[in-house]
Parts: C-alpha cells; sequence; structure tokens
C-alpha cells in the first residue's frame, strides 16, 4: 500500500485516539489509526475475562465530553448518555449506608443534609467555572499571543464571575487537602468518605496529601454521564467519517528526518518491519513511551528528556474482577445500582495509602465496586453476574519486586473486605482475576500502570501537562502531537485530550 496518501496517522486506537482521528477525519483529512492489539479501546475496551463474562478496567463513564457526544454524533452511533449524576453508596461495617446522587442525600443527619446543600451549590458553581477549560488549549508559559492571552482573559472573567466571596473562597480550596474540606462540611465519616473518593481514585493521592484532589474533583463533575457503549459508538463514527483502523499493528518506532532546517516527524516504523508516512503523527500512548521509546533520546534535548523520565507516572490502584453465579447481597443495599463505596472512615483510606505507600499492597484494602451486569445483563450468562473493583492502594513496584506475590495477596484481602460488606460472596465466586499496576502496564501498554498515564497534581497539570515544551498537544519535534490522557486536561473516560488535539493538529 502506498502510505504517502495519510494526512495524519494516530498511534493507538483507545478512546482519545478514536476522537482525535474522527475529528481530522471529519475535517477532510486522511486517517490511518494503528493499534497494537487485536481491538480498538485500550483500557476502556470491553474483554472477556472468564467465559461468558466481559468487563473493561474503567467500570463507569462519569463524565464525557458534551461537546464531543455532539460533534461526533455518538448518539446515532450507539452511545447513551444521561444528564442525571449516577449514584454513589457508602457502606459501614455495621450495615448503615449513605447515598448521594446530584442534590440527594439520603442516610445522613439533618446537620449534614443542610451543609450538603451549601457545598453542592459551591462545588457545583466551580465546576462550572472551570468547565471551558478542559477542552481549551492552555497556552505556553511565556506566550503573549492575542490568542493565548484570551483564553486566560476567559478564565479570569469566569473567576471574577463568581463573586468576590466565592472566589477567595475558590483559590483557598483550590490546593486544600480533601480530608481539610470534609471536616469543614461535614460530621458523618462515610458522607466525607464517598464525597471526596473522585478526588483520590485513580491516584497516588489520599485525603491529607497536600496536592489538589480538589481540583480533580471539580474535573470530575464536568460532562455527561454514560452507559456502555461508548469504544464502539467510538469507532463507529471514526469509521463513518472516513477513518482506516488496523489492528494487531504495533508501533515500533516513530520516523524523524533530520535536514539543514532541523528535525521532522514524517512516518512511523511498525514491528513488522512496514513503513508508514503521513504529514502528522498523532501518538496517544503516554508520554513516556512516546518520547522514549517511539522517538528515542538521540532527538530529543537532554532537559526536556530528563523531565520525561521525571514523570511521576506510578499506577497506585488494583482491578478486581469476579465472575459470580448470582447477585451478591450487600447489606443495607436493595439494588446494587451505582457505585459502592467500601471504606468505613477517611482515616481507613490514609492507612491503606500508608501500606502501599512503603511498598506493601494495603493490609485492608478500600475499593469502589460497581455490578455492571445489574444494568447491562449482557455482560455474563443469564442469571450470573459480574463484579468489578477499584482496588486502592496497590504499588506498582512492590517493596520484594514480586508481582505475582502481590497479585495473590491483595486478591485474597480484596475478597475478605467484600466478605464484610457482602457476606456470603466468597461461595458465589466463579472467578477472580486481579490486576497489578503491573499487570496494567504490560497487558495494555500503559507505563507505569497508571490510568492517567501520570498523577494530576499541580505540577502535572495545566500548561505543565506532561511537561512545557509538550503541553499544547505540539511537541518539541514538528510534526509530532500528543493526544492522550497525559496530555490537558488528565485522564479518565472525557475524550477531552483528542478533541483539543485535534483542533491544535488542524490550525
Amino acid at each position: 500500500m502506498n502510505s504517502t496518501e495519510y494526512d495524519s496517522v494516530v498511534i493507538g486506537a483507545g478512546h482519545n485516539g478514536l476522537v482525535c482521528a474522527a475529528y481530522l477525519a471529519r475535517s477532510g483529512q486522511r486517517v490511518l489509526v494503528l493499534e497494537a492489539s487485536s481491538d480498538v479501546g485500550g483500557l476502556a475496551a470491553q474483554r472477556e475475562f472468564h467465559p461468558g463474562f466481559r468487563v473493561s478496567v474503567p467500570h463507569t463513564v462519569n463524565h464525557f465530553s458534551r461537546k464531543v457526544v455532539r460533534d461526533l454524533e455518538l448518539e446515532k452511533h450507539g452511545f447513551g448518555t444521561s444528564p442525571q449524576t449516577p449514584g454513589i453508596t457508602g457502606l459501614s461495617q455495621d450495615g448503615r449506608r449513605v447515598s448521594v446522587a446530584g442534590k440527594s442525600l439520603e442516610g445522613a443527619a439533618a446537620s449534614d443534609q443542610e451543609a450538603y446543600g451549601d457545598y453542592q451549590r459551591l462545588m457545583n458553581r466551580f465546576a462550572e467555572t472551570l468547565d471551558p477549560f478542559w477542552q481549551k488549549t492552555i497556552p505556553r508559559i511565556g506566550d503573549n499571543s492575542m490568542g493565548e492571552l484570551a483564553t486566560f482573559a476567559h478564565l479570569g472573567l469566569n473567576l471574577r464571575m463568581l463573586g468576590k466571596e466565592d472566589m477567595r473562597e475558590f483559590l483557598r480550596l483550590a490546593a486544600l487537602p480533601t480530608r481539610d474540606l470534609m471536616d469543614e462540611y461535614f460530621s458523618d465519616d462515610v458522607l466525607k468518605v464517598i464525597l471526596s473518593w473522585d478526588g483520590l481514585v485513580g491516584g497516588k493521592l489520599a485525603p491529607r496529601s497536600p496536592n489538589n484532589s480538589v481540583i480533580t474533583m471539580l474535573y470530575r463533575m464536568s460532562g455527561n454521564h454514560g452507559g456502555p457503549g461508548l469504544v464502539r459508538a467510538l469507532r463507529s463514527s471514526a469509521e463513518a467519517a472516513g477513518v482506516e483502523l488496523r489492528t494487531d499493528s504495533p508501533v515500533s518506532s516513530i520516523r524523524i528526518d533530520s535536514d539543514s532546517d532541523g528535525q521532522r516527524a514524517n512516518g512511523v516504523q511498525l514491528a513488522s518491519g512496514e513503513t508508514i508516512i503521513a504529514r502528522s503523527i498523532v501518538s496517544s500512548a503516554d508520554p513516556t513511551t512516546t518520547f522514549l521509546d517511539l522517538i528515542g533520546v538521540d532527538h530529543l534535548e537532554i532537559g526536556f528528556t530528563n523531565r520525561i523520565r521525571r514523570l511521576r507516572n506510578q499506577g497506585y490502584v488494583g482491578k478486581l474482577h469476579l465472575a459470580l453465579s448470582e447477585l451478591p447481597g450487600f447489606e443495607g443495599v436493595e439494588h446494587p445500582q451505582g457505585r459502592m463505596i467500601l471504606a468505613d472512615t477517611l482515616d481507613s483510606i490514609e492507612f491503606a495509602f500508608d501500606d502501599a505507600k512503603y511498598g506493601h499492597g494495603s493490609e485492608y484494602p478500600v475499593m469502589e465496586v460497581v455490578i455492571p451486569s445489574f444494568e447491562d445483563p449482557s455482560l455474563a450468562p443469564d442469571g450470573q453476574h459480574v463484579l468489578s473493583a477499584h482496588v486502592m492502594y496497590v504499588p506498582r513496584a512492590p517493596k520484594d519486586g514480586d508481582n505475582d506475590a502481590l497479585r495473590r495477596t491483595m486478591t485474597e484481602r480484596s475478597i475478605n473486605v467484600l466478605e464484610r460488606y457482602a457476606p456470603g460472596i466468597r461461595d458465589i465466586i466463579i472467578h477472580q482475576e486481579f490486576l497489578t499496576p503491573g499487570d496494567i502496564e504490560q497487558r495494555f501498554g500503559t507505563r507505569g500502570g497508571h490510568w492517567h498515564h501520570g498523577e494530576l497534581s499541580a505540577d502535572q497539570m495545566l500548561m505543565m501537562r506532561p511537561t512545557y515544551e509538550a503541553a499544547q498537544y505540539r511537541t518539541p519535534i514538528p510534526g509530532l502531537y500528543l493526544c492522550g490522557a497525559g496530555s490537558h486536561p488528565g485522564g479518565d473516560l472525557t475524550g477531552y485530550p483528542g478533541h483539543n488535539a485535534a483542533r491544535e493538529i488542524l490550525r
């Protein structure tokens, strides 16, 4: 095949790669997407972990971009969205439950009910203030062009529109540990756990960590809540726009041409030996893989290389999948819809974090549990069910270096925790699978096994994500772009990085 026909080659068919490719193709480009595995979707792809039982690593779609849904006509291609915030329920070992769904709060004391109204008003206002900037390119440090200055001006205006009191409160809360925020508003331990969870899950953060987990909470309050079918809809939309998809096509390197004018990315070489030429190369792989493995340090300035090497991208979350012979019974939960958080107090999360901080799996892990087959019976055989749990905290590099032992230990400890909240669940397990961050790295090619391709922290967000000189989706090498979770605004199933990267390429 004469591959010079392509305007852009996208490396990786994860959700951001598909979003970026679809936008480019809808703008008239000839686009090829190359995926190393046998299916598209990356971490978001559903896979069979036991005959008849299917699940994906991210088990909910909490804040996918509304704009991407509209632009790519994803509902027409089978993606269902909901304006309703999915419920999140906190369970305690004494059988008490506290549930939150949007403005609704059940199971908490009257004083916390009143405080929750004030908390929701404030957090929703802050989330709306930030919402436009998740799908904008954050200006480069020192760039004083009119377009870049307009972005900062827009942000400043939005903050001013909060009013003096709320603007001061936003600036105070932005870098506040979630523990401090929760203690200011609430007395109920279980309520504190479920409201702080979205600021912690997926990263190397605990309730007392002095990193901006409150900003992460606000980030996760944006976008659409959706059901199953996201990857199928993205693939269908991309192919309808003319995107060519090739699976089982791992890229071994990005081709760099050098001449008197400097360097430029102009193609890729596949592991098969095939070379493909294109005007733009777009990587949805994590930044470390892109620059150190696919490009190589010989083509990069040493300071830039060192910043990439220092990116904090060590995963801290494991994934438990259970094939169950029947629906498990969680105490106090009649219908297991939405997310269930198994952690009695913020201290229990902190203690679990302390175990992993020193290279050990948490002795008493805390976890987020869903039963996806309850709402989508196609994920399991008739009458049977799938349990999916995010387990915190699990180190990428166990102190003894034995990932197999860590996997076995965390499987047993996680099931022990589940047994406390759903007595008898051990007796209905048909099959179990536990993925450590090391397993996620190996299976999905995500360096460090980190969902977000890097921590969501102050020094790795906004115009610093993943690092300066690569934070506007462009890179130090002309013709090479980033569109993955390692770019602004970060990970989760949002589509923002793919959308933003496509806009920069088309400029």
